[in-house]
């Protein structure tokens, strides 16, 4: 893709005229991604999330119905895992970091064009790993070998602003840099497993790109700016963000990193058995009170008030309740002897924290770049409460019942439909000029 030149519309006090703004061109063109790294970033993102969404929602309808004959190389589950931890969300990230990062380090921006080789192989070959699972298992893992290339070119382009950034303030962007590697080393680590046919490392390699890499990454923007937009958005609202905060959060997830391995090699049974099912639960239901408390801290209460905001809180609600369920299923397994609801927990971090997040975050940061109020309209917040119902739903489904698979079902079509539409709308956005007429 070649980039169209954008014609000037500034007057000399830098705003641009209402007739200038008129003369824009309306069309969507791919040339216009490549104006800023949140266009292509978004864009690219949209694809894989949406394509995910829907091929779910398909496995889920042919094990209830068994329409389709859907024929696997892989297992659908941890095809499903997989993408939806690597997949998407780092393509989102890279949209995010390269046009807030060089203002976080205060360094010049990276050109939008080496940012397309490591962005389009990600997308590529997470689209290739979803045809893979169905068709061989040799081109899922080829497929996984393109993403991990272009999460390291990501990396390494990321790491090249924190090294020239003389900023005093570099903890953040530091920390999402040491989750990049996380990320990097869990997805080779996957790769390989595959390979080896190793399926419970390979489970163990998505759970620490979950914990160590995707939500250490959100922990890192949340700390940063859900006080920041709180604090600019209601009055009588200070900016708190202690970094003893930070460091407890990020505590959290290496707990539940080692949790991962901990379990998936089989170590509580030969080691500590139901001892260790007590302590992590424990550990679990303090942690998620802890975080209930800071989202209580934060505003959440007030931040009702305004629809962009309660998106953010609502999302990090999610996260200590995640916990706290998590912390009660293992609890109870304690004492029947056998974990239950463990997706559910599961669920209500990916779904209710991450996803919630996520819509709160890429809305706000597509309508500030293109040129909108920065507001949750009508579409935005009744897609916001229909992925709430969908993260209900699939936290239903991980109880043992009759009803189990039609919940799921239920939750991966309301998934796919609510992705589908954010999707498509904000993609509109991104192959068109800005609605205002400014650059970017």
């Amino acid at each position: 893709m070649s980039q169209r030149p954008v014609p000037s519309v500034t007057e000399h006090k830098g705003k641009p005229s209402a007739a200038a703004v008129a003369s824009l061109d309306p069309r969507w063109r791919a040339s216009y991604l490549l104006l800023a790294p949140h266009r292509l970033g978004f864009f690219l993102a949209m694809v894989v999330l949406i394509s995910a969404g829907v091929w779910w929602a398909l496995v889920q309808f042919d094990r209830i119905s068994g329409a389709l004959g859907m024929a696997y190389a892989l297992s659908p589950s941890l095809a499903h895992g997989a993408v939806m931890t690597f997949g998407f969300l780092p393509l989102f990230f890279s949209g995010f970091l390269f046009t807030a990062g060089p203002k976080w380090l205060d360094v010049e921006p990276l050109p939008i064009g080496s940012l397309l080789l490591p962005m389009l192989l990600q997308a590529a070959g997470w689209l290739l790993w979803l045809a893979g699972t169905h068709v061989s298992s040799a081109l899922s893992i080829a497929a996984l070998w393109m993403a991990a290339g272009g999460l390291v070119g990501m990396t390494l382009l990321f790491w090249s602003l924190v090294r020239r950034s003389q900023s005093d303030d570099r903890v953040h962007a530091l920390t999402v840099g040491v989750a990049c590697i996380v990320g990097c080393l869990s997805l080779a680590g996957l790769a390989i497993s595959l390979m080896l046919e190793a399926h419970a490392i390979a489970l163990a390699c998505i759970f620490t790109g979950l914990w160590g890499f995707v939500l250490v990454v959100y922990l890192a923007v949340a700390h940063r700016m859900i006080p920041f937009f709180t604090a600019s958005a209601l009055p009588r609202m200070n900016a708190w963000r202690p970094f003893w905060l930070l460091w407890l959060m990020l505590a959290v997830a290496a707990f539940e990193v080692a949790a991962a391995w901990v379990e998936v090699t089989g170590l509580p049974a030969n080691w500590a058995g139901a001892s260790w099912t007590l302590v992590r639960g424990l550990v679990e239901v303090a942690a998620g009170g802890l975080l209930l408390w800071l989202a209580l801290r934060w505003g959440f209460v007030k931040s009702l008030k305004n629809r962009l905001l309660a998106m953010l809180h609502i999302g990090f609600g999610w996260f200590g309740l995640a916990l706290v369920l998590g912390g009660v299923a293992q609890l109870l397994g304690s004492v029947q002897g056998t974990v239950v609801l463990s997706l559910g927990s599961l669920h209500a971090l990916t779904m209710g924290c991450l996803a919630s997040l996520l819509i709160a975050m890429v809305t706000r940061v597509s309508c500030g770049h293109s040129g909108r109020a920065l507001v949750a309209d009508k579409t935005a917040w009744s897609l916001f409460w229909l992925l709430q119902v969908a993260t209900v739903l699939r936290i239903g489904g991980a109880a043992q019942s009759a009803a189990a698979g039609w919940l799921l079902l239920a939750a991966a079509l309301l998934w796919a439909g609510v992705m589908a539409v954010w999707g498509i709308r904000l993609g509109v956005w991104y192959g068109r000029l800005r609605a205002d007429g400014r650059p970017g």
